[in-house]
């Protein structure tokens, strides 16, 4: 068996982030760090999750793979190959890796039918048989039969719809890699589990591998391989799903899976206050301000709450077993029986 985020064939990761920065200028010429020392790794026909609040760095950090933002510091490998920000190299790694948005209807263009969304991004990498590849990326979005729909416009189709046209506009090039932000959080109820399924469909059948962007841990928990929690620009926990669910290490993880109602065997945690502005890091734990551990004395009577607020903590690798960037570690946890069930 591969190690987490290395292929199928042991030839490691299909994708990399090493040590990936983004520093962006505010007001008064502050230097906001949005990404701060962030490794990931992305094996064959794996789904990982990147999970945190809004403004934890998670879109800046699919924004940087797909190239559309440049890092301040650090690497993007795909294929064992540095990115280029050459523009013909850029062209290229965005056939391999590719995005699909939040909002079908602001993804699409609103007079455009479905072929000619479709069919954008064989045009632009000047891909064979157009026709060919829309018929048969829609019927693998679900779809079917194509012909139905190719001559529909945006407001003709249910949100549903408008999500797998999408998606079937990221299949039409053939990718390696899809990046996908925030899939459902859109759709209805009804609708999100067929879209979830969908991108199980599509890892079994095309050997696809995923970035599933989102804050929701109740989503992760039914697609993902393993989960990255982030938190203020930096992975805070990263492990496999059942690892991480079953097990939290990190007191932020334990805040975000209190909330998911499938999950029974946390008990409620309130977090006070919002994440810091990321112009103004904290000292030590970056978390600490917020820690229910260091609010209730936990921290304390562990002897660690000076190291809390004042020594910091090291960078998450990439790849290995269940790993928290945090000073205490809590008893393990189990979830009731009917939970693991439900995961397998």
């Amino acid at each position: 068996m591969s190690l987490p985020g290395e292929s199928d064939t042991g030839s490691g990761p299909v994708l990399e982030v090493e040590d990936l920065s983004v520093t962006f200028r505010g007001r008064g010429g502050l230097a906001a760090r949005a990404l701060d020392g962030v490794n990931l790794a992305i094996g064959a026909a794996e789904i990982v999750a990147v999970v945190g609040e809004s403004g934890c760095g998670k879109t800046t950090l699919g924004r940087s793979i797909l190239g559309l933002v440049r890092p301040t510091s650090g690497t993007i490998r795909f294929r064992g190959e540095p990115l280029s920000y050459a523009a013909r190299a850029l062209k290229r790694y965005r056939r391999d890796v590719q995005l699909v948005l939040q909002d079908p209807t602001g993804a699409l263009n609103p007079r455009h039918s479905v072929y000619e969304a479709v069919a954008e991004g064989p045009r632009v990498h000047r891909l064979g048989d157009e026709p060919g590849r829309v018929a048969r990326s829609l019927a693998q979005a679900g779809l079917r039969p194509p012909e139905r729909f190719l001559l529909r416009y945006p407001h003709e189709l249910s949100g549903g719809q408008r999500q797998r046209v999408v998606i079937a506009g990221a299949l039409a090039v053939e990718p390696k890699v899809v990046v996908a932000d925030e899939p459902v959080s859109s759709l209805d109820a009804s609708v999100r589990g067929e879209i979830l399924a969908l991108l199980l469909r599509l890892r079994e059948q095309l050997g696809l591998s995923l970035l599933v962007v989102t804050h929701d841990l109740g989503l992760a928990w039914n697609i993902a391989d393993r989960i990255v929690v982030m938190y203020l620009g930096r992975v805070v926990e990263q492990g496999s799903t059942e690892q991480v669910l079953s097990h939290p290490q990190h007191p932020y993880t334990r805040a975000l899976l209190s909330v998911v109602p499938e999950i029974e065997h946390i008990p409620s945690v309130v977090l006070s206050g919002e994440a810091p502005d990321p112009s103004r890091i904290p000292p030590g734990c970056r978390f600490h301000p917020r820690c229910p551990a260091l609010a209730d004395g936990t921290a304390a009577a562990a002897g660690i709450a000076d190291d809390c607020r004042g020594r910091e903590l090291g960078v998450l690798p990439a790849t290995g077993d269940h790993l928290a960037a945090c000073h205490l570690r809590p008893p393990p946890l189990h979830p009731p029986a009917a939970l693991r069930e439900s995961a397998g």
